[in-house]
């Protein structure tokens, strides 16, 4: 089973130009976590799945910190889900930034896409 988030939007200080860690960017952050949640399905309670108001709040702390590369923050928030939450058994993070410093290039962003497995 996939639990995920797609699209959160915030404002984050990413970047290598010193000007994208002064004045930041708007980012979209894509979750999707996959886990067992069969016990979720007969129970419906919440205690036996993830919660994705608690992943959200992961995504919302990682990219807090600043970082030089996506893939560095992208990287945090996928290891950050998996020691918080041992019964996913992967995490894929999808990091765009919607206005990338590139001269003369117009687009609707650009990002890295991670994908981390538990190591159990």
């Amino acid at each position: 089973m996939k639990i995920f988030l797609n699209n959160i939007q915030l404002r984050a200080q990413h970047g290598v130009m010193p000007q994208e860690q002064i004045v930041g960017a708007q980012f979209l952050v894509s979750v999707e976590a996959e886990t067992n949640a069969n016990e979720a399905i007969d129970s419906d309670e919440l205690r036996d799945t993830v919660n994705y108001a608690d992943m959200a709040d992961i995504v919302k702390a990682e990219m807090a910190i600043p970082a030089r590369l996506l893939e560095h923050a992208a990287g945090r928030i996928a290891r950050h889900l998996l020691n918080r939450f041992p019964t996913l058994t992967g995490v894929t993070v999808r990091l765009t930034k919607l206005t990338p410093p590139i001269t003369g290039l117009q687009c609707d962003g650009a990002g890295v896409e991670i994908k981390l497995e538990n190591n159990i």
